[in-house]
């Protein structure tokens, strides 16, 4: 099982970082240009002007961070766990193999927490989970297609045995599905 960070905010653009104090605010073609016409405008204009880190000075190639992360269909993985106790697997496998723990009702987002894959057989492609408590869904993200025909959506036993398995295996979380009550005013929520 994976923990995986469920949303990330989009990468900068290689040479056209986010003005200091203002990220996201001027679109990055706008940056872009601005950066191309930096060295010129600061020559021109009287000093103080523009506030300082408006118009960044370029990043060199060799002064980018070159990060080597491990990933799960795009999402960053922040924990492993394996699943050795024969119990523990049964266990799951009853919650995700019965039918009645799923419903249609489930947001219509894509913010997964927890990763899941296993090999049914030697030499076949893995069968992979994306599990979201956020938008209370399971998606089969590999090797198979959806087996529970009452959809993907899961019910409060579910959210409560997953978290339990979660709790076992990453003791040190602090991922805690939303509470029921919480998702009353929302007409996809828990039933």
């Amino acid at each position: 099982m994976l923990r995986l960070q469920n949303y990330e905010p989009p990468a900068q653009q290689a040479g056209a970082p986010a003005a200091a104090g203002l990220p996201n605010l001027i679109p990055p073609q706008i940056q872009q240009w601005a950066q191309q016409a930096a060295p010129a405008l600061q020559q021109l204009l009287p000093p103080g002007l523009l506030p300082p880190g408006l118009l960044p000075t370029p990043t060199l190639p060799a002064q980018q961070a070159q990060t080597q992360e491990f990933r799960f269909h795009d999402r960053r993985v922040l924990g492993t766990a394996q699943i050795a106790d024969p119990d523990l697997r049964e266990e799951l496998g009853k919650l995700l193999g019965d039918e009645d723990n799923f419903q249609l009702e489930h947001q219509p987002c894509n913010y997964a927490e927890l990763g899941l894959g296993w090999s049914p057989q030697v030499n076949m492609p893995p069968y992979e989970l994306l599990i979201s408590f956020s938008c209370n869904n399971i998606q089969a993200a590999q090797g198979f297609s959806w087996p529970h025909s009452t959809g993907i959506g899961m019910k409060p036993k579910l959210v409560e045995g997953l978290t339990k398995i979660v709790q076992q295996l990453f003791p040190t979380t602090t991922m805690a599905p939303p509470a029921v009550g919480a998702l009353s005013g929302n007409p996809l929520a828990l039933r």
